[in-house]
């Protein structure tokens, strides 16, 4: 989920909750957001199923808000089989026609197919490199800092390469701003506001110069 998209103005900082704790907007209100963002959001993701789940689900995403996914997802993991690439690579048409008849879902034809596609390219990606290691070798050496929603960008140059060579391996909807997003999904970025808690917990880079991190309990 690509925080920009969050309806906060460009100028708000960390919102402090009622725990005391600083949070970035777009999870300061909603208790499944801010579950999500607490526990889950920007840690280090390195395995192969759970890499293609979080492409799908970032596909799936486009057009909606993240909040819509996550209310679903439970039922996305039911549909396609807790996103098991081998088995999604082997759907059908008739099982297209299925995803497209369960309400439990986003049935959008084109972003099932998608999920198809990209099963199939995710199981050619283990005779080279394999997804995991394709992903990261795009982790850039530096994180943006932002102190304020307005500074977190939607794409950068590291998420265009990622995403062309995403597409050059067969994967579809997989654009700059998807690519951006699932990079922050999965730690190889931090973009949680410097006032927010959870900066810094994929562990993946230094504290910024003067920011505090302070871990969830």
């Amino acid at each position: 989920m690509s925080t920009s998209t969050a309806e906060a103005p460009e100028e708000q900082e960390a919102i402090v909750g009622d725990d005391g704790l600083g949070r970035c907007p777009w999870a300061a209100n909603h208790p499944t957001l801010r579950q999500y963002h607490d526990t889950e959001w920007g840690l280090v993701v390195r395995g192969e199923q759970a890499l293609y789940e979080r492409i799908s689900l970032e596909a799936f995403q486009s057009g909606l808000s993240w909040l819509t996914i996550l209310r679903k997802r439970p039922a996305f993991r039911t549909a396609f089989e807790d996103f098991d690439p081998e088995i999604v690579a082997a759907y059908t048409n008739d099982d297209v026609e299925r995803l497209m008849n369960d309400s439990t879902i986003v049935r959008n034809r084109g972003k099932i197919e998608a999920a198809r596609t990209n099963a199939r390219a995710v199981l050619d990606l283990r005779e080279h490199e394999g997804l995991a290691r394709l992903i990261w070798s795009h982790k850039p050496d530096k994180t943006p800092v932002p102190r304020v929603v307005g500074e977190v960008p939607t794409s950068t140059p590291t998420s265009k390469a990622l995403a062309a060579n995403l597409r050059r391996r067969g994967f579809r909807f997989v654009g700059p701003t998807t690519a951006f997003a699932l990079m922050e999904a999965t730690g190889m970025v931090d973009t949680h506001l410097t006032g927010c808690h959870r900066r810094g917990s994929s562990g993946q880079y230094a504290p910024a110069s003067g920011a505090t991190v302070k871990q969830a309990t």
